[in-house]
């Protein structure tokens, strides 16, 4: 299995129940895709470079897991369909 890491730029704008419950579809979604979650950082919320999707925040969240790579792409499928996430970026680490 390959170690990912990934950084993920929710809405500012949701609740705190709701960032929770998007961190627990992402873990879900990699523990039911054979993966395993090695830390979950979240690193609050932060101002963006530039603009997007109307937010000039975001709440930053960095989850590194071991998966196979059929695991990180469906998590970036489920990414990018997601309305609550705003941006996310999936690097293989090894």
């Amino acid at each position: 299995m390959t170690i990912y890491e990934t950084v993920i730029i929710f809405d500012p704008k949701l609740e705190e129940e709701a960032l929770e419950a998007a961190i627990a579809k992402v873990e879900e979604v990699i523990k039911n895709g054979n993966g395993e979650i090695i830390k979950t950082d979240r690193w609050g919320k932060r101002r963006l470079a530039y603009e997007i999707k109307d937010c000039l925040e975001g709440q930053y969240i960095l989850v590194e897991f071991q998966a196979p790579s059929e695991t990180s792409k469906e998590l970036d499928r489920i990414l990018r369909i997601s309305d609550d996430a705003i941006r996310h970026l999936i690097v293989r680490k090894n």
